[in-house]
């Protein structure tokens, strides 16, 4: 047996249909760094962070000096390639939602929806200034686009405004559940210009005048990351921080579609950790004098799990290897988001009802995946706002309005 099939074995063992299997030599031996960082560095921590809602102090810091975009082990054999596969970035995202799905959301909104808001929205200019320090980690940032009152309808329903004033733009309005403003260096922030009603993206910065970010308390779910309300008023932004590429909700779509298999990658990789927490769970806990794992009702929710989540990799997979040969389809992601996410919400609740009393109890584990698959079922689309893309590609018709 080779050393990469050793190595995916003790890293995948619930990767049962071998998907893992095609990645590189170098690809895996990255994937273990990551883990052995994630398990030696925060494992002892990361409950306590989860029930005191806070942000691990070291972590942005620490994914940055993984080089996770430019690591040469990313590119061993993948001649003239300029970014990591896709295949590569589904087991890089599974990796830290396996661990925890807070990190592996912080991670994604910068990697992702920030990243991406410059590279496709950003001139030649300004993708040339920003993009190496966001991929380095030198600069931080997050996606300020859900407002208060608008969430699913926000393509047609945005209220903060722009309005050009000569070279500078004037902002007003507010944003609500942008995870990680007030830790950001640079947020990409969309408005509606008052003149033509299109949205349009701007850079904006935290400690510009007019600025106001508090972080949203008493959350049920992802506690680590720091959700927050932005205020806006009379914000000044230079033309030179519009974001040039970004003219009409299309081009955010662009954004949203890109990142949006990133949350079933995301939901994949949670059924993992829940599925890892709740065998750890039975093959310690006794009733009735022996092991609960033992026991054939328990089994059968174990092979539930494991059948849910190796559906799961299956889908994703596919869906990394259309996004390798250029295919960004919006009705594919959807269906990868909105299927993965509800087995999820069904695995964990099966792992929560394996574990007992003690499955409420943040110390298990499982009661950190259970709370917070509820958001991974909500965000990048809801379950009904994935049916209804799917549904308009079925039919012809949009359900929409």
């Amino acid at each position: 047996m080779s050393e990469k099939i050793e190595t995916l074995k003790e890293l995948y063992p619930e990767d049962l249909m071998n998907v893992s299997h095609e990645l590189t030599d170098g690809e895996v031996k990255f994937l273990k760094q990551l883990n052995d960082l994630l398990e030696s560095k925060y494992r002892d921590s990361i409950n306590d962070h989860w029930a005191n809602a806070t942000v691990p102090e070291d972590f942005f810091d620490d994914m940055g000096k993984l080089n996770y975009f430019r690591n040469p082990l990313l590119f061993e054999g993948r001649d003239g390639a300029k970014m990591p596969s896709q295949l590569f970035q589904f087991f890089m995202s599974y990796t830290v939602a396996r661990f925890d799905v807070s990190l592996v959301t912080l991670l994604g909104v910068h990697q992702g929806l920030g990243h991406n808001s410059f590279l496709f929205g950003g001139s030649k200019e300004q993708v040339a200034h920003y993009i190496p320090k966001l991929q380095s980690h030198e600069l931080r940032t997050c996606f300020a686009l859900t407002e208060p009152e608008h969430g699913s309808d926000v393509a047609g329903g945005l209220e903060t405004t722009a309005k050009r004033q000569g070279d500078e733009w004037v902002i007003n309005g507010a944003k609500k559940w942008i995870g990680g403003a007030n830790v950001s260096d640079v947020i990409p922030l969309f408005a509606v210009d008052v003149e033509t009603g299109k949205p349009k993206g701007f850079i904006i910065r935290p400690e510009q005048e007019g600025v106001e970010i508090d972080v949203i308390e008493n959350k049920i779910a992802l506690r680590i990351i720091p959700n927050t309300n932005i205020r806006l008023n009379n914000v000044v932004v230079k033309e030179s921080d519009r974001l040039q590429n970004i003219n009409s909700f299309k081009d955010i779509a662009k954004v949203l579609y890109s990142t949006r298999a990133g949350v079933s990658y995301m939901a994949t990789g949670a059924m993992a950790g829940a599925l890892r927490a709740t065998l750890n769970y039975v093959t310690e806990r006794k009733q009735f004098g022996k092991e609960i794992s033992k026991y054939q009702l328990i089994q059968e929710k174990l092979a539930m799990m494991q059948g849910n989540l190796s559906h799961a990799i299956a889908l994703s997979a596919q869906l990394a290897r259309m996004q390798e040969n250029g295919e960004y389809d919006e009705v594919a992601t959807s269906t990868a988001k909105m299927m993965n996410a509800l087995r999820l919400r069904e695995s964990v609740s099966m792992g929560r009802g394996i574990t007992g009393g003690n499955g409420i109890l943040a110390e298990y584990d499982i009661a950190r995946f259970f709370s917070d698959a509820e958001a991974v079922y909500t965000y990048e689309g809801t379950h009904e706002i994935n049916a209804l893309v799917i549904g308009r590609a079925l039919t012809g018709d949009s359900a929409f309005i």
